[in-house]
């Protein structure tokens, strides 16, 4: 009879979490969703700006232009001679063939200038437009991506409901078929597959404590981690052994001491953390996160940054700059793109070009 060990009871709040409408997945998508919105909007905005600006910088280029003419062919019809008395009297300096060459030299710079700040207006609207659809489509591709995931959760329960009322009929390759889907892992799949194909060994009694709970009261993440607490206790006293952690277990840990829930990143997350795992360097940069209000949830979607030994560097380099955390937040990619040396180049070669590193978007650097 397989026990409800610490490790299947992971295995069952996961799959358990999956069931319901907090399932760490459809969590996700609503934030990316939210973003998306977040990020069209703003975009249609920025969009509609800079529109009106192109628009009025053509206007005015026009005008100038116009306007231009009219005064050299006005100063070319004068002749000083004609107001010679007048303009000596009133002690008036005119001269219009002077005014005329200053306008002739003068009028092309300025108008080559409005044409500049057209070009910059038009590249920047590109760039927008850009961002924009690409909002629009991630918006579109997670209307997709959600009906597929609760048709998903739809199949995971009935699977849960045949399980539990000693009917399943699914074979193994459906369940572990399904549970890819889930981005579990080979050995997840296995297990999970035998836990619902032989209930009598841990699911039921995981059950049972649910249902216990509910009649108490409780919460569901208070019966997880009182599940989690007596297990851990039943297998202290059963061995020596038990309370040596895995060093996956000694990372989600970790994880959790430092304010994330675990059930947020998949084995393949945690696996490539564990490949390149530095526990000084992983708390580290998790803490000077929080101190600079950057939202934890950077890392669970760019699981680089949990162990980039040079991300303090750069967080404080983007943040010396004036961005906010917001911006870098949601621009995790700078980070991931470049190293210390390389962003300090590109915030340099901005200022040389005369821009301010603090108002050109993160998503331009």
């Amino acid at each position: 009879m397989k026990m409800l060990t610490a490790e299947i009871t992971k295995l069952l709040d996961k799959l358990y979490n999956l069931r319901g409408e907090d399932s760490v997945i459809l969590s996700k998508m609503e934030k990316e969703r939210k973003t998306a919105e977040e990020t069209k909007e703003r975009t249609t905005n920025e969009k509609k700006i800079l529109q009106e600006k192109i628009e009025n910088l053509t206007e005015e280029e026009r005008v100038l232009g116009e306007e231009g003419e009219k005064l050299v062919a006005a100063l070319s019809g004068i002749r000083t001679e004609d107001f010679k008395l007048v303009l000596e009297k009133l002690k008036i300096d005119f001269n219009p063939d002077k005014l005329s060459e200053e306008v002739g030299s003068l009028l092309p710079k300025t108008i080559s200038k409005v044409q500049e700040d057209t070009k910059k207006a038009e590249d920047e609207l590109v760039k927008v437009e850009s961002e924009m659809n690409a909002a629009e489509a991630t918006i579109e591709e997670l209307g997709i991506r959600k009906d597929e995931a609760l048709e998903n959760q739809t199949r995971l329960n009935e699977y849960f409901e045949l399980a539990l009322n000693g009917n399943i009929n699914i074979t193994r390759d459906s369940i572990t078929s399904l549970l890819e889907k889930f981005d579990f892992t080979e050995d997840e799949q296995r297990e999970a597959a035998k836990l619902l194909m032989f209930p009598e060994d841990a699911l039921f009694e995981y059950e049972n404590k649910l249902q216990n709970a509910e009649k108490e009261g409780k919460s569901i993440s208070e019966v997880f981690a009182e599940a989690k607490e007596s297990v851990e206790d039943e297998e202290e006293g059963e061995s020596e052994e038990a309370i040596t952690l895995s060093p996956k277990e000694e990372l989600i840990n970790l994880l959790t001491e430092l304010g994330f829930d675990y059930l947020d990143f998949t084995n393949n997350d945690l696996d490539k953390v564990l490949a390149n795992y530095n526990k000084n360097d992983l708390t580290k940069n998790v803490n000077f996160a929080k101190e600079n209000d950057i939202d934890l949830d950077m890392f669970v979607d760019n699981v680089d940054l949990l162990y980039d030994k040079e991300l303090e560097g750069k967080i404080q380099k983007l943040v010396e700059i004036g961005k906010e955390p917001i911006d870098i937040y949601l621009n995790p990619n700078i980070l991931i793109k470049y190293d210390q040396d390389t962003l300090e180049n590109v915030i340099d070669k901005l200022r040389d070009s005369g821009l301010d590193p603090k108002k050109v978007p993160l998503i331009a650097y």
